[in-house]
């Protein structure tokens, strides 16, 4: 496919997104129809798609229009790409620009257009993080993210995991603060067959989730409870830690993939049986569901589909959490909740109703994290049970 004939394929994938198909199934949809298109097509196109969806206010008010071809009409002018080199009507490229799509896009676009950001929830980023901090933020996430390895020091170090990702025509480097982790800059997409990561010396993770594992200090022979464990990468990253981990999720479905992810990392992660057993744990830990909002560079539909209904129904679903979690740490030990949202209202203020509840607990330890370059956003709080 020519360059233009792939964004005339993104065009017709965002306007089914914007019809109300999800992302995914939109690109899946398009790629069953155009069997022609290889991997490189794919991708590219892909990316177009993901591009358009972050940037969703700010490249329609470029654009003239929310619609597939104004939203690629703004990317290009988002980065000063000359249109009409793809909006030519050649072959299959998109038909040529009107005079009315030509014309100057008027400057007057809201600060929450220009950031990408729908309009109820600009309050809400502002009181997380200051005015600046929360345009700072927000900037972060229109781009795309950084692709982050944790390296599994049971199987090797950080210098010989780069070494071996170069072997492989990875390139890789450290991310500063984080002794763990490295952003891949080169080929992430051969990062799934190397031998690095089928070895198990590495595995996807964020920096900001391996920081907060890496708070929690040395866990070994700890036994640790990964509440709400999903796909299982911080029960992995816990018992890189030295804790005996035992996984749970509310859907057990979801940690299908821990057994064979936890042998190809050399280590042993017990699935608990339903309903948990052991009330006495060291550490239980909550990564509750939450909004996602430090995230969303990575999930970006979630920003345009999150409502406020939506969003309390989440902090009353992270207050029972906490609730249910509460019974199996031991006296003595902790409650580690965490988030990947930046929103008060799913961190200080769940923690704040938490000890409301529960004012024999005490707050021992708290991380917030924007998301930046390097991370995404993060929250973390340590809760100490007494004895």
């Amino acid at each position: 496919m020519t360059p233009a004939a792939r964004v005339s394929a993104a065009i017709e994938i965002l306007d089914e997104w914007l019809a109300g198909t999800p992302a995914e199934k939109a690109l899946t949809n398009w790629a069953r129809r155009s069997r022609f298109a290889g991997s490189k097509d794919r991708a590219a196109i892909r990316d177009h798609v993901f591009d358009a969806i972050r940037c969703r206010r700010s490249f329609a008010a470029l654009g003239g229009g929310l619609t597939g071809r104004g939203l690629m009409i703004g990317r290009f002018r988002s980065e000063g790409i000359d249109l009409e080199s793809a909006f030519n009507g050649v072959g299959h490229a998109p038909t040529p620009l009107s005079a009315e799509e030509l014309a100057t896009p008027p400057a007057s676009a809201t600060r929450t257009e220009t950031l990408d950001c729908p309009d109820w929830l600009w309050p809400l980023f502002v009181a997380a993080l200051g005015e600046d901090g929360a345009a700072d933020a927000l900037a972060v996430l229109q781009a795309r993210a950084p692709v982050t390895l944790r390296v599994n020091r049971a199987r090797g170090t950080v210098s010989e995991a780069i070494e071996r990702l170069a072997s492989e025509g990875i390139a890789a480097t450290p991310v500063e603060d984080v002794k763990t982790a490295l952003h891949v800059t080169e080929n992430a997409r051969k990062i799934s067959g190397s031998a690095a990561f089928l070895s198990g010396l590495v595995e996807p993770q964020d920096a900001a989730s391996q920081l907060a594992i890496l708070r929690l200090g040395d866990l070994s022979g700890q036994t640790v409870l990964d509440y709400c464990a999903g796909g299982g990468g911080k029960s992995l990253a816990l018992a890189a830690q030295g804790a005996r981990v035992t996984a749970h999720d509310i859907d057990a479905r979801r940690m299908a993939d821990i057994p064979v992810r936890a042998k190809r990392a050399g280590v042993n992660i017990h699935i608990a049986p339903q309903p948990i057993q052991s009330k006495d744990f060291d550490v239980v830990f909550c990564d509750a569901p939450c909004s996602g909002s430090g995230t969303w560079r990575r999930t970006p539909e979630a920003k345009w589909n999150l409502t406020s209904d939506r969003l309390a129904a989440l902090c009353q679903m992270q207050d029972n959490v906490l609730d249910e979690a509460v019974g199996h740490v031991r006296p003595g030990g902790q409650l580690a909740y965490a988030t990947c949202s930046v929103f008060r209202e799913e961190n200080e203020d769940r923690i704040k109703d938490f000890l409301s509840r529960h004012p024999d607990w005490t707050l021992h330890d708290e991380m917030r994290l924007a998301p930046t370059k390097a991370w995404d956003g993060f929250y973390l709080a340590l809760l100490v049970r007494p004895q």
